[in-house]
């Protein structure tokens, strides 16, 4: 099933070899996400709009932390 994805990680994976992160794969309707160190394991999916609405919110300015 994973071979049949486009896999892609983030530019902040870090240094080494880059497993240190989180990989995504577009399936049109659902994103899908797994552990870039168990690619073989469990995938997490989410509606393509929800998926957006989250990295929306992770990408807003922490309005708590404003004076």
């Amino acid at each position: 099933m994973n071979t049949l994805d486009s896999w892609r990680k983030s530019s902040h994976s870090g240094g080494g070899d880059g497993n240190a992160c989180v990989e995504i794969s577009d399936r049109h309707t659902r994103i899908a996400i797994r552990d870039s160190k168990v690619p073989t394991g469990a995938i997490l999916t989410f509606p393509t709009c929800a998926f957006a609405l989250f990295i929306e919110a992770v990408k807003a300015p922490d309005r708590a932390a404003r004076p």
